[in-house]
């Protein structure tokens, strides 16, 4: 068997295809890392690789910056191929339509947001030095790179590295101090340690200190997690009751206008399922959530709809539900565009509350450039002609006889610090999905972690009502109160886990993490200038 040190070798001194085929197998593997595998512990055999592969890049032109983004790239491939292969499945729900770009969807996504890890790489290397600090410096680089995935072009940070640390439960807890972006620098430093082991112990008298404070950052963050849940039990708002039904509906049904009734028909009856010997069905629940856009019509329009809904709901009993929304145009207008949104409904079938979506979903919601792409016989997967309207303003809605709640359709729940607007702090966070164009795949397991983490972050429980799968409550901690399975149809019962306090991430963001990266890229590079030639 070979030493680290020759596996090392190898690596640092593979070039052309062998290079290529080092990159994108370490990235793929490193996919292992995301929900619902979580097998973080891959990252400690895949991330010194890609410390030995910028360690390999020296030779290349222009300092190897260009080699070692080449590197980055493959890598970065394989990590997105292997972790959103299931995009692929949203082409397949009309595959008459879509089933021809299902190959250029699933290469192309991943070939995209490979260049921010070709850019991660590139970065790195600039920076790059002959000890164990170079460590740091790709710690530095990738934490640039990924928090750029975030937000360029509306941002993607799907599966960023720092959600490795989000399984146990107790390692999460560390994200309610620094957020994604630091757990994302803690990672990609943690897991890249023992690339040091092999240094030159003329250059490294202790080769061993990278992973040994690396493997102690980790029991200080065990440690933490276990006593801010022990401090920190579940506890629940008085006389609120949750009702979540998940449908299960296929797509073609969902979006059906001619399945109107037979929708209808499933939400009542599921809606108002008994649980138990005790259960009176929808009568237990003050508050009954229903999936992201749930029905074939604009349901305001929908007369009969609106009844059957007020004849469901006992008095006292509020219904959240997605609901695809017409803009505020005469009742004649032919509708072109709509609005994605969520209604809060009262027992009587007065509409409380809209809530319209933000952040839209690239080429599912809208097209970039929409009206060329449109000429060309281009449509999103929804098919909706010049896209869904964006909203204006990202608030909380007031309930009667409960806390405020934050609502977040689908993927809005992805993006870190993205959730509460000043000092408009809900008492919970509702988040209606409908991960069914993606099949039973990874996909939904990954959203529900990326979910499970904002309530981690901010303090805040978080109630989520997906088509098919997976439905959830989880308290302030990330614990899952309550949870249904993907792929099932049925109805999900919880009390309303009550708010935390605001936690440090909340009163200060990304501030710390972007200070404390900018401090070491300074050390680092002032570092490299003391001692020139890496």
């Amino acid at each position: 068997m070979k030493s680290l040190r020759a596996i090392a070798s190898d690596v640092v001194l593979a070039w052309g295809w062998k290079r290529t085929f080092v990159a994108f197998v370490s990235g793929a593997l490193s996919a292992l890392a995301m929900a619902p595998f979580d097998a973080w512990p891959i990252l400690f055999l895949t991330m010194p690789v890609a410390v030995w592969l910028i360690d390999g890049a020296g030779a290349g032109r222009l300092g190897g910056i260009l080699a070692a983004a080449l590197s980055g790239w493959w890598f970065g491939f394989g990590f997105f191929l292997a972790g959103l292969y299931w995009i692929g499945y949203a082409f397949l729900v009309d595959a008459q339509t879509f089933a021809w770009l299902l190959p250029i969807a699933v290469m192309g996504l991943p070939a995209g947001l490979a260049i921010f890890m070709a850019f991660g790489f590139g970065l790195a290397r600039t920076i790059w030095t002959g000890d164990a600090s170079r460590i740091l410096a790709l710690a530095c680089a990738l934490t640039v790179s990924e928090w750029l995935r975030g937000h360029i072009l509306t941002g993607f940070p799907w599966n960023a590295f720092g959600y490795a640390l989000t399984e146990p439960l107790a390692l999460a807890q560390s994200a309610s101090l620094v957020g994604l972006w630091g757990m994302t620098f803690i990672a990609v430093a943690v897991f890249a340690s023992p690339a040091a082991l092999i240094d030159d112990r003329t250059k490294s008298r202790r080769p061993w200190m990278p992973i040994a404070l690396s493997l102690a950052l980790l029991v200080a963050m065990g440690t933490f997690g276990v006593l801010r849940l022990q401090f920190h039990p579940t506890k629940f708002v008085d006389n609120v009751k949750l009702r979540l039904m998940q449908p299960n509906l296929q797509q073609d049904v969902k979006f059906n206008y001619a399945a109107k009734q037979e929708v209808m028909n499933k939400y009542i009856s599921l809606s108002d399922r008994a649980t138990g010997p005790q259960s009176t069905g929808v009568r237990d629940a003050t508050i009954l959530i229903w999936p992201e856009s749930a029905f074939p019509f604009f349901l305001a329009r929908e007369a009969d709809a609106m009844a059957q809904i007020a004849n469901l709901l006992p008095e006292g009993t509020i219904l959240i539900t997605g609901a695809i929304r017409p803009p505020d145009q005469p009742p004649n207008t032919q509708v072109t565009r709509a609005y994605n949104s969520i209604y809060a409904i009262d027992h009587d079938g007065t509409i409380l509350s809209v809530y319209d979506k933000l952040h839209l979903v690239p080429f599912g919601e809208y097209l970039p450039f929409q009206r060329a792409m449109e000429r060309l016989g281009f449509v999103q997967l929804t098919k909706v002609v010049g896209g869904f309207i964006p909203g204006t303003l990202r608030r909380t809605i007031a309930l009667p006889k409960a806390p405020r709640v934050l609502p977040l359709i689908c993927y809005e729940a992805i993006f870190p610090g993205d959730i509460v607007s000043g000092n408009d702090r809900p008492g919970w966070i509702v988040n209606l999905t409908n991960d069914g164009w993606f099949g039973i795949s990874t996909g939904p397991y990954q959203h529900l972690q990326q979910a499970r983490l904002r309530a981690i972050e901010e303090g805040l429980p978080i109630a989520r009502s997906a088509n098919t799968g997976i439905s959830a409550v989880f308290d302030s901690m990330g614990r899952i109160v309550a949870r249904l399975d993907l792929g099932v149809e049925g109805v999900l019962d919880s009390g309303l886990p009550a708010a935390g306090e605001p936690t440090p991430y909340v009163r200060f963001r990304d501030i710390p993490v972007a200070i404390f990266v900018a401090m070491t890229l300074l050390l680092i590079i002032r570092r490299r200038m003391l001692k020139p030639g890496f």
